[in-house]
């Protein structure tokens, strides 16, 4: 198949982009590089520096493609609060532009990578994915509005479209900018540096960490699989984990006891969330197979910023 990856040198889009052209895909990647990197590409991975709102570029990218994966996006709940204008502009801008031009081409299929953050504060837990949604953030809000644009153009247009909820996914290679970090390698660096790890709210509160091979397989399923067209799907490891266990189990994995910092005045976001993964499993026959355990260790060995 012919694909187009949007954010296509993140660490996602540069996961998928790998695997698919490994499967004998062609791919083109698309990203921006505001947050991307293209370096760790394979060579067979046609890449385009670009914004996802250019219209005109996407015309000429997608050209002959079948399949569109919508990756392209900012992505950290707490900048979202500071830079919401941007936040809108690129989340819910870029996926009415993708979905313009991906009408105009006459593309089959569209697949977005849409957040767990979108249910905000949720009473049930496991979140299935006909709970009330919550969004408690410009992030959340972006997310939820482009999964909106999608389904909504896609059905005006007879596009198939398929929205994957992704919950906190990690593994080798995931950045670390110098503020608002992903917690699995912020919390590594700081306890393999000897820094503190710092656990707001006391660290109580729990998410879904998933693997980033699984969220790729979870991804590639979407391509080809029946009975998805407007769907919304979880994809997440589907165990819920308090971030005061998330410290326990890198120092396991780190032989190094982290300094922990208690920060019990400042939230540390919704109390609990954890995915439902069933329909996962019914519509794209996938279930997560890396353990938190097993990826934390995959992180030691092939990352080289954690290297003991």
């Amino acid at each position: 198949m012919n694909f187009l990856i949007t954010g296509g040198a993140g660490f996602l889009g540069t996961a998928l982009a790998n695997f698919l052209v490994a499967q004998g895909h062609q791919v083109r990647a698309l990203d921006d590089l505001s947050a991307g990197d293209p370096k760790s590409l394979d060579p067979r991975v046609l890449f385009t520096r670009g914004d996802v709102r250019d219209i005109p570029k996407l015309w000429g990218l997608l050209r002959g493609t079948d399949c569109v994966y919508h990756l392209a996006a900012r992505v950290s709940v707490a900048e979202s609060v500071l830079y919401p204008v941007e936040y809108n502009a690129v989340n819910v801008g870029g996926t009415v532009s993708l979905m313009t031009a991906v009408r105009d081409a006459g593309v089959k299929r569209v697949i977005l990578a849409s957040s767990g953050a979108a249910y905000g504060k949720q009473d049930q837990q496991p979140v299935r994915e006909d709970a009330l949604m919550r969004p408690d953030s410009p992030y959340a809000v972006s997310k939820l509005s482009s999964e909106y644009y999608l389904h909504s153009i896609g059905a005006l247009w007879k596009i198939e479209t398929v929205v994957l909820r992704v919950f906190n996914a990690y593994g080798p290679r995931q950045p670390l900018p110098p503020s608002h970090a992903p917690v699995i390698p912020r919390y590594l660096k700081q306890t393999m540096g000897g820094g503190s790890v710092v656990l707001f709210d006391g660290g109580k509160q729990t998410r879904d960490f998933v693997y980033v091979g699984d969220v790729v397989n979870a991804l590639a399923a979407a391509a080809t699989a029946d009975r998805v067209n407007r769907t919304i799907i979880n994809v997440g490891s589907g165990v819920e984990l308090s971030l005061l266990q998330l410290v326990e189990k890198i120092e396991q994995a780190t032989g190094r006891e982290a300094h922990r910092l208690i920060n019990a005045e400042e939230s540390g976001g919704v109390p609990r969330l954890v995915s439902a993964i069933r329909l996962a499993g019914e519509l794209l026959n996938w279930k997560p197979h890396v353990s938190l355990d097993q990826g934390l260790r995959q992180m030691l060995i092939e990352d080289e910023r954690f290297k003991k």
